[in-house]
């Protein structure tokens, strides 16, 4: 089930145990809040429910128009498992229903500016800065679609399940048969035929088969028009009045397309993002941070994780990945020590660069700059190979400064857990 792991990895983005024994804080994907991707739906023509927005007391006036039999007030952060959280003042739940528009406003009051607590936030929560207020249909039955890119079938998979509302990698391991996945042709698109096929599976009778249908090639259309590498629909919901209603929408983009999604990228919610991470992606730096004492700048992701795992095996721990890619300047090197440095854990740099494509000197000159600036003053290891590694050395060592040479990777990594006991 290439599909759900990928689908799985897309939602779960923090937290993860990663090589051995540190802890990958963040992998940089754009995620929008939940009334964001409805937005977004809504714009395409999937049928949604109507909302309204509040970001505390004084929005009370939005409500004034919003005519609805039964309000579901939810708050939004990006994590999961909302409705089953708490907030750190011992309000329970993220999501709540009534139908008395004046406890709306209180739900509101209790959720704003106050730490929700899921299985999928940090410890200590997430602040909520906004409430989405909707209309709470009648739901006669809920199913499952997703639609995500596979790299093992070189394109869109559609993942159906009739069992909706669900977490879908249970359904999947427990009751197998009800999970239909249809790779797309991404040059021919969805037919509408596929469409039918799949609303069948989902259990759709009747006249709302060809309702299903036209949701799904809408929400196919969505895929493709917004760059997106994943849309999760849980639950595509059936209600008492004949309608099929995207309930839920969760959604991720390739950041590849980011120069033709500029409106969307700039929708991004940075409230539970490393302010380092924000400042290296502003460079085109990739950096991740961890929890060791040990700064890593590399070039290539797999000579990072490499150092990394180097650096664990000589009883040390690596405080970061940050990779600063083939086409690095002496700016973005300038760059990436100010960030490694803003991390008061940590305690050493260890430079570790094979120069391929990098010319060694620019990160050398990068070095020198940054120290002067920054007035460096915790051990740097620099490990230097390829293009013009001589040149390199030599504009360290005319600089003055107090930089540890070494001359292998273990060499590197002993000397950076060594300068730092």
């Amino acid at each position: 089930m290439a599909s759900l792991v990928l689908s799985k990895v897309c939602r779960n983005l923090a937290g993860k145990s990663y090589g051995k024994g540190y802890n990958l804080i963040k992998i940089r994907h754009l995620n929008l809040l939940e009334y964001q991707s409805k937005k977004l739906l809504d714009e395409c023509g999937v049928a949604i429910q109507n909302f309204r927005v509040l970001e505390g007391k004084q929005d009370a006036k939005i409500l004034d128009d919003f005519n609805v039999k039964e309000f579901v007030v939810k708050a939004q952060i990006l994590a999961g498992g909302r409705g089953k959280g708490h907030f750190d003042t011992g309000f329970k739940g993220g999501v709540h229903i009534t139908k008395d528009r004046s406890e709306v406003m209180k739900l509101v009051d209790e959720m704003v500016g106050h730490k929700l607590i899921t299985k999928q936030t940090p410890k200590e929560g997430i602040l909520v800065k906004k409430v989405m207020v909707a209309d709470s249909i009648n739901i006669v039955r809920e199913t499952y679609l997703s639609i995500v890119m596979d790299r093992e079938q070189n394109g869109p998979v559609i993942i159906a399940s009739p069992a909706g509302g669900m977490d879908i990698e249970q359904v999947a391991e427990k009751t197998p048969e009800k999970i239909l996945t249809i790779p797309v042709d991404i040059l021919n698109g969805l037919p509408h035929g596929k469409c039918i096929e799949i609303a069948q599976f989902l259990e759709f009778k009747g006249k709302l088969v060809e309702k299903a249908a036209y949701e799904i090639q809408k929400l196919y259309r969505l895929f493709t028009k917004v760059d997106a590498t994943q849309i999760e629909i849980n639950p595509l919901a059936e209600t008492d009045d004949g309608r099929v209603i995207s309930v839920d929408a969760k959604l991720n983009f390739d950041d590849n397309a980011e120069f033709r999604q500029k409106k969307i990228f700039e929708m991004e919610n940075y409230e539970d993002t490393d302010p380092k991470e924000i400042e290296a992606t502003k460079y085109n730096l990739n950096y991740i941070a961890m929890d060791g004492n040990i700064g890593c700048l590399v070039n290539g992701a797999g000579l990072a994780m490499a150092t990394m795992d180097i650096i664990k095996l000589n009883g040390g721990s690596p405080a970061n990945f940050l990779d600063v890619g083939g086409k690095v300047t002496e700016d973005q090197v300038l760059k990436a020590f100010h960030i490694l440095t803003s991390d008061s854990n940590v305690k050493a740099i260890l430079v570790n660069v094979f120069g391929g494509i990098v010319n060694c000197a620019t990160i050398a000159q990068g070095i020198v700059n940054a120290s002067k600036v920054i007035n460096l003053k915790i051990p740097v290891i620099v490990r230097l190979e390829g293009t013009n590694v001589s040149g390199a050395k030599k504009i360290i060592q005319e600089s003055g400064l107090k930089v540890q040479f070494a001359q292998d990777l273990d060499d590197a990594a002993r000397k950076a857990v060594t300068s730092i006991k």
